[in-house]
């Protein structure tokens, strides 16, 4: 099977591929306000030492696991645990599976909010006043015109396969990410109000620093922003070649990630404190608006203040938002694809139709329920899955998987020390994660 399957073919796209898969919305609305309300510098530093300390290991053993097998999570968790339960490895890969389905049922709808708010200026430019209202509106009718439309997106790329697919599309896609990000970054600076948001993010707040609250806030985040513990990492890790350096690309994609998430606090704590010079209200019970209304009504009120100008600004930065989304969807649309795919026979082009109506329906049922499915959905997944998951990779590189495994097969040196860091001290880290995000 190794021999038929389609892979990366270049280092670089591979880098863009997987940090495209963890460069999501969480880096751009989520990394930015954890950073301002949490001690600003002393966050940075906190969540660098941690990249290292936990996210590294967290992606490099995804990534191994996968890469090891040249095979699906379902197929990789299954051999990784065969000699102790391969129906235990197997479930662990079909909760995976089903994870990036209940990812995708509500980051499609989000992705195509950020389509929708991307297209409004240019309506308003056009004099569409009635066309801009509805896109900026939240309506059923205009959930149920993109969410479809950004699926069928991503399943338009997906079908076309690894190498003219997806790292093809990531080539293009990511650097479009980052040329953007810094054009935004440069103008935002220009503008009064900026130095001060320069400073709330960049400025060390040391008192802080060993907060147990800041601590545990950047492992989430750290854990998290690198999309680990749905598969991602571990489909496309077993579509490397199987000479590929894997710690170097591990440490390249980490480094890519960071600098996004880096990159993203640059622009929107900035923008924040632009917003706020204009009037604006960005504060919230002494905290800086994060989520879902920095995105969708502080921001979008910052840019109308701005007048004609602020439409470009507007435009562009949901353009970057709208590459943020689709970068990750295809990742994780390529999990229950390659599932069909190598462990059905189903043909790539049955396989993406099929999850990507399968996602549609699921994203319907979210639409039509939305008060209170939305919120549900996104809180066990995030809470939940992910943590519970990237402690069961660890578990099964660390102590389940025997026969094989060359980490543990290596009695000294650095690799061995690493080895015994991934068995003994990576799980207590992520149960910390775990504890703290299911029960806060």
């Amino acid at each position: 099977m190794a021999e038929l399957r389609d892979g990366f073919q270049s280092r670089l796209g591979f880098v863009l591929a997987a940090a495209g898969a963890a460069v999501g919305l969480g880096n751009i609305w989520g990394f930015p306000t954890q950073a301002a309300n949490h001690g600003g510098g002393a966050f940075l530093l906190v969540y660098f030492l941690v990249i290292f300390l936990l996210a590294l290991p967290a992606l490099y053993t995804e990534l191994y696991l996968g890469h090891s097998a040249q095979a699906n999570p379902v197929e990789a968790l299954k051999q990784a645990c065969k000699e102790n339960s391969e129906n235990m490895g197997a479930a662990a890969g079909y909760i995976g599976l089903s994870g990036a389905i209940v990812m995708l049922s509500f980051y499609s709808i989000v992705a195509g909010w950020m389509l929708a708010y991307s297209l409004e200026p240019i309506a308003t430019l056009l004099n569409f006043t009635q066309v801009s209202e509805f896109l900026k509106g939240d309506s059923t009718l205009r959930n149920f015109i993109f969410t479809p439309f950004m699926l069928v997106l991503s399943a338009s790329i997906i079908l076309k396969g690894v190498k003219s697919g997806i790292e093809t599309w990531s080539r293009r896609l990511m650097p479009l990410l980052l040329i953007l990000l810094v054009l935004l970054i440069a103008y935002i600076a220009t503008l009064d109000g900026a130095m001060a948001g320069f400073s709330a993010y960049l400025k060390p707040d040391f008192n802080q620093i060993t907060d147990p609250e800041l601590i545990i806030a950047a492992m989430g985040q750290a854990f998290f922003s690198l999309s680990l513990g749905v598969g991602c990492m571990m489909i496309y890790g077993s579509y490397l070649k199987p000479d590929a350096n894997l710690p170097k690309l591990t440490l390249s994609v980490a480094l890519l990630d960071t600098s996004v998430a880096f990159l993203a606090g640059l622009l929107i704590i900035p923008a924040l404190y632009v917003a706020q010079s204009h009037g604006v209200d960005v504060f919230q019970n002494g905290k800086l608006i994060g989520e879902g209304q920095l995105i969708f009504a502080v921001l979008p009120e910052l840019f109308s203040s701005m007048g004609q100008v602020g439409l470009y600004v507007g435009f562009i930065f949901f353009v970057l938002m709208s590459i943020a989304s689709i970068t990750s969807t295809i990742s994780s649309t390529e999990i229950p694809v390659a599932f069909l795919v190598e462990n059905k026979n189903v043909s790539r082009k049955k396989a993406t139709w099929l999850v990507t109506l399968i996602i549609f329906v699921a994203s319907s049922i979210i639409i039509l329920n939305f008060d209170w499915l939305f919120g549900l959905v996104i809180q066990v997944f995030t809470q939940y899955q992910l943590p519970l998951m990237g402690l069961f990779y660890f578990i099964t590189v660390g102590w389940l998987w025997k026969r094989g495994n060359k980490l543990l097969a290596v009695s000294k040196g650095l690799h061995y020390w690493f080895a015994q860091y991934v068995r003994y001290v990576c799980p207590i880290l992520m149960t910390a994660v775990f504890a703290n995000v299911a029960f806060k």
